[in-house]
């Protein structure tokens, strides 16, 4: 009779702690996210557009720390996941339609209601990210769209037309790089968007420097990376394509 496999062992409290400290780490974008929101009522654009840079850098962190520290195995009553994807709604979403409400980048209040609902439908869908580790449908980078219409001054009109545009792109199933998950480039992913980030926050930071278009239109090239990147090795899902 073959003997059964010894149980595993229970989490020690050390592991519980690190796993909770992830937790509370992914938690505090949410913090980030009303600081971002108490700047946009001072009007400090630039303070506001640099915290939400800060809340990227924690989502793109707290995943490898979570799969570190074995978060859903030490504290299995406790959904991180749920957790990153109300900060994310939050900060990805809500702060960021804000932003361009207050910096009066939308032609028309009406224009805030696209990208939520589009949003609340894509972060509510079973899917929202395929079995090969890509987001399927353009995953509500509205932070990203947010700043870049500030920083580099992009008219009403303009805006508003990109916001409709990457509203609709929401529900067309293409598949874009999870990049700290990525089964292509990760490494360059990763590297190359800490870059980004780096380069946009300086540019932000510093709005009314000579330096700071340059920074920001240079910065660009990383976003059209990203896409070409998805485009070649996501592109458009299809049921049983490999």
């Amino acid at each position: 009779m073959q003997a059964a496999p010894d149980a595993p062992a229970p989490p020690t409290t050390t592991e519980k702690l690190a796993a909770w400290g992830v937790h509370l780490f992914t938690a505090s974008g949410a913090v980030v996210a009303v600081l971002a929101l108490a700047a946009m009522a001072r009007e400090d654009f630039s303070s506001a557009a640099v915290w939400m840079l800060w809340a990227f850098v924690i989502d793109s962190l707290d995943g490898t720390l979570a799969r570190a520290a074995r978060v859903a195995e030490v504290l299995p009553g406790f959904d991180g996941r749920r957790l990153d994807d109300m900060v994310d709604f939050l900060n990805y979403v809500v702060v960021a339609v804000v932003f361009l409400l207050a910096t009066g980048k939308l032609v028309s209040f009406w224009w805030v209601a696209p990208p939520l609902l589009a949003s609340a439908y894509g972060f509510s869908q079973v899917d929202a990210k395929t079995e090969d580790n890509f987001f399927l449908g353009w995953p509500s980078y509205w932070n990203v769209v947010a700043i870049y219409a500030w920083v580099l001054d992009v008219g009403a009109t303009a805006t508003t037309a990109w916001v409709a545009l990457f509203s609709v792109l929401v529900f067309v199933p293409l598949k874009y790089i999870y990049p700290s998950q990525s089964p292509v480039l990760k490494r360059e992913t990763i590297a190359a968007s800490a870059v980004w980030v780096a380069v946009l926050a300086i540019a932000c930071a510093w709005p009314d420097s000579a330096l700071s278009p340059w920074l920001a239109w240079g910065s660009l090239l990383f976003p059209v990376w990203y896409s070409g990147v998805s485009l070649v090795y996501g592109g458009l899902d299809r049921p049983g394509r490999a």
